[in-house]
């Protein structure tokens, strides 16, 4: 089986899990796909003091050479240790095919786009990788469990080398976000219609993931979903993934109960308004992500994410501006093809954008309380000068951003 394409590069994937048994059975299905795989399995650890962890790498298939040279441990950030190995492995292989297996611990998503950014003076590991699907397997009594978790924290690596506080059920709900493709797995006592409930809670917390239950219908859709290179980085690199104003997207129906609601404005919302409607938008919501634009914080970008019962708000960079060239010039391409879509002649690309899945959502209530807290034609016509002065029970003072 081909693992590169045509394109002369080997290929990279990531296996997460939010079990050993679940990351386990969908190395198992790699190993079938692709025997002369290199897994390299990742063990990350750190006490409390602060200090970079200890990285440890064990590596199974692929040569004996490999093997025995990956085989060790070190002190540093994760994503520059396991850089290092995937280029000594590119200077000894042709064409070769890596599977990370990365620990629980580890967000994938940002560490994935940590490892893929190139050091200055380093060779992009584009030049000798495609990257696979990132693939997760999910135990499905844990997904749902840890998803209602708010009193647990876990800390993850991802971006930078220390790692991050999340509750479990933040924690949880990235993991299934992080997938391309996932694998729920067939565990003792389990029917078909709790994992169907499953992969329909999982279709609508990430609709773009391949979703496949262990053992049905053979497993030919999933080896060929694991094992081949994914197009999607083609103009994208996964570091695009991490903005705060992505692409929002949701699934349409109702599966299993499951539902998920997009909500958008053009107009700015009220902190004190949405602080008081939360009551009336979250208790059936069981995962919640978007950016808002608050109209005490005119020039920020706020993320908006929850899981379980708890709700974070937190500043996320600025809007993009018309006259502000470098500002687009950072910017990824899918970020500046969203603000030209959006792009409004006195605003620019301010919006709010809010996906909400759960069971048994009230859309009407949901939607009614949240466009009552948007700001209504009196308090536009004020200006953001007077929008400073609103009361804001949820960021606090807003000076510095209007100063900004």
């Amino acid at each position: 089986m081909s693992t590169g394409g045509n394109t002369g590069r080997g290929l990279l994937g990531l296996v997460c899990g939010n079990s050993p048994e679940a990351r386990g059975r969908v190395l198992d299905l790699l190993r079938c796909a692709v025997p002369g795989a290199l897994v390299l399995s990742v063990s990350v650890h750190a006490d409390e003091t602060g200090r970079y962890p200890f990285v440890q790498r064990f590596a199974a298939g692929g040569e004996e050479q490999q093997r025995a040279s990956l085989c060790q441990g070190a002190t540093g950030d994760p994503a520059v240790i396991i850089r290092q190995d995937l280029d000594a492995i590119a200077r000894a292989a042709t064409r070769p095919h890596v599977v990370l297996a990365l620990p629980d611990n580890v967000d994938a998503v940002p560490f994935l786009a940590a490892l893929w950014r190139t050091p200055p003076g380093r060779t992009p590991l584009s030049h000798h990788y495609d990257l696979a699907p990132t693939a997760v397997g999910v135990d499905p009594d844990r997904v749902i469990s840890d998803l209602r978790c708010v009193h647990r924290t876990a800390h993850v690596f991802g971006h930078h080398a220390h790692a991050e506080p999340l509750t479990v059920a933040e924690a949880a709900a990235r993991h299934v976000e992080a997938a391309q493709v996932m694998v729920v797995r067939d565990g003792p006592g389990e029917d078909d219609r709790h994992r169907e409930g499953c992969r329909a809670l999982l279709g609508h917390l990430n609709p773009s993931a391949v979703v496949h239950l262990d053992g049905e219908d053979g497993d030919d859709a999933a080896l060929t979903a694991l094992t081949r290179p994914d197009s999607r980085w083609t103009t994208a690199g996964p570091a695009d993934r991490l903005d705060a104003v992505a692409p929002v997207v949701r699934r349409r129906g109702i599966d299993h109960g499951v539902a998920s609601v997009l909500w958008r404005s053009r107009r700015p919302l009220h902190p004190e308004r949405l602080a008081e409607s939360l009551p009336r938008v979250m208790p059936a919501v069981v995962r919640s992500s978007g950016h808002l634009w608050m109209a005490t914080r005119p020039r920020t970008v706020i993320s908006w994410r929850s899981a379980g019962r708890r709700l974070e708000l937190r500043e996320a960079g600025g809007w993009l501006e018309g006259g502000d060239a470098a500002a687009w010039h950072a910017a990824s391409p899918q970020r500046r093809t969203l603000a030209s879509w959006y792009w409004d002649h006195y605003y620019g690309e301010r919006r709010n954008e809010i996906v909400f899945t759960g069971a048994e959502l009230d859309e009407d209530r949901l939607r009614a309380a949240l466009d009552a807290a948007v700001l209504d034609d009196g308090e536009l016509a004020l200006g953001a000068e007077r929008w400073a002065r609103l009361p804001d029970p949820l960021l606090g003072d807003a000076a510095e951003d209007l100063e900004g």
